[in-house]
């Protein structure tokens, strides 16, 4: 009989200090986040010094609770995985501080995880991989289409040239002086509004799956300040409908041209902005009745969270990869730099 493993993980790479820990890597034993909203929300974004204070507050408290929720100690664990990149550096360092310390002091395996492959592997909280699968990541800081053939594999095939698609909506809801984080308000807003206004879409080259944002961002913008200017009112779920649509149209476009190509068997999404129910439609509209099986994350593994980074840490264990105690943060760290040193 082959023995069940458990991950305990640490994810700390922006505002959300989270702890999880998950069974054969696939099931969900404890999650547990310590958001930061509330505190950044007067800022507008978050302040990368009050974020490394908060995870500072709050890593033992998440720590103690998650163990406190599976019912089990440090000692039942198998391995403590934690995000090592990329994100805001004092951020990352209490977690794998953190990590670092738990592992030596119990003697664990320590894996340092890639926070987009986190991202990607909550899906499999879901649902098993089929390969080869092609999954759309979309956050504040992130837009890029990876093809995997394998577990741990990872392609990128396609990436934001300049803005991603939430920098694009926290700047536009910024601009229409909705609370932060704005991208959900965006969200919310289109739902109840109409596509009135025909901003562009950045669809580059003939056969490019790359995304660029920056253009639309720019002209939606410009179209608010020349209404105020000329003392023109425009109704602001209509602009973040519209704004919404040339984001959607784009990014679901591109996914389903890519999938076709590549003929991959599952395309999954990632990241905070899978949470968005514009793009939710859109991709289920391409993908209705097509030969390809689509996997959206429930809303509480769209965020930032630790059951991800334990999902994603699994796999890197039952491959046996290893960090060492030399384990640092890398705030800078690419998927693919990470792809190539796990698959050595």
């Amino acid at each position: 009989m082959i023995k069940d493993n458990y991950i305990l993980a640490i994810e700390t790479s922006c505002d959300e200090t989270a702890a999880a820990i998950v069974r054969n890597g696939r099931e969900l034993v404890a999650n547990v986040v310590a958001s930061q909203i509330e505190s950044h929300k007067r800022f507008g974004g978050v302040v990368p010094e009050i974020a490394s204070r908060h995870h500072i507050e709050q890593i033992t408290i998440t720590l103690e609770e998650t163990l406190a929720q599976a019912g089990m100690q440090l000692d039942d664990m198998d391995a403590i995985a934690v995000t090592e990149g990329p994100g805001l550096v004092g951020a990352l360092l209490v977690g794998v501080n953190t990590a670092k310390s738990l592992a030596f002091a119990k003697d664990k395996p320590l894996i340092g995880v890639h926070h987009i492959a986190g991202h990607i592997y909550a899906n499999r909280l879901e649902k098993e991989f089929e390969f080869p699968l092609l999954s759309l990541v979309v956050s504040g800081g992130h837009t890029e289409l990876i093809l995997m053939k394998a577990h741990g594999s990872f392609e990128v095939i396609g990436e934001t040239r300049d803005d991603a698609a939430g920098e694009a909506y926290d700047k536009v809801a910024r601009t229409l002086k909705l609370p932060y984080p704005g991208g959900p308000h965006i969200d919310r807003l289109a739902q109840e509004g109409e596509e009135t206004i025909d901003f562009p879409r950045a669809w580059l080259e003939d056969g490019s799956y790359d995304f660029s944002f920056s253009g639309l961002k720019s002209a939606v913008i410009n179209k608010l300040h020349n209404a105020k200017q000329k003392g023109e009112t425009l109704e602001e779920k209509n602009v973040a409908a519209s704004f919404q649509a040339s984001v959607v149209d784009v990014l679901s476009t591109k996914t389903y041209q890519a999938a076709k190509e590549h003929q991959v068997k599952q395309v999954i999404v990632a990241g905070g902005v899978a949470a968005n129910q514009g793009l939710r439609k859109a991709l289920k509209s391409k993908f209705d009745g097509e030969d390809i099986e689509l996997l959206i994350p429930p809303l509480r593994l769209c965020t930032d969270n630790a059951a991800m980074i334990a999902a994603a840490g699994a796999v890197a264990y039952q491959q046996g990869h290893r960090a060492g105690w030399d384990l640092n943060a890398d705030p800078s760290l690419s998927l693919e730099r990470y792809a190539k040193r796990s698959l050595k």
